[in-house]
């Protein structure tokens, strides 16, 4: 398993390893807004997780997700955790869990 120190060390790692698109976060499904296109939770798979800690600041701590949709999109998504985080449905919420496929 990598360690990363920063979020931006994780993401340049990951986006030279071809996960080159930027996807956004809605309550039912990812979107990649430069493709124009939504991922329902049965469409992604998450590949690897990263959380990051802000050393000053809590409210500053967020995650990293690594994604590859079912047709081989790749891509990242960068998220608040803990308090700020994004409301989402119960399917999605289990679809960006840990699972035996995921490497982190």
């Amino acid at each position: 398993m990598k360690i990363f120190e920063t979020l931006s060390e994780a993401m340049n790692d990951l986006k030279q390893r071809g996960y080159v698109y930027d996807f956004s976060l809605n309550p039912d499904a990812i979107e990649c807004k430069s493709l124009s296109h939504s991922f329902g939770p049965a469409d992604f798979h998450v590949d690897e997780i990263h959380r990051f800690e802000g050393k000053t600041n809590p409210d500053d701590s967020s995650i990293l997700f690594a994604i590859t949709s079912a047709s081989g999109i790749k891509g990242l998504l960068v998220d608040a955790y803990g308090v700020y985080a994004a409301s989402l449905n119960e399917e999605m919420i289990k679809r960006l869990t840990i699972d035996s496929k995921t490497k982190h």
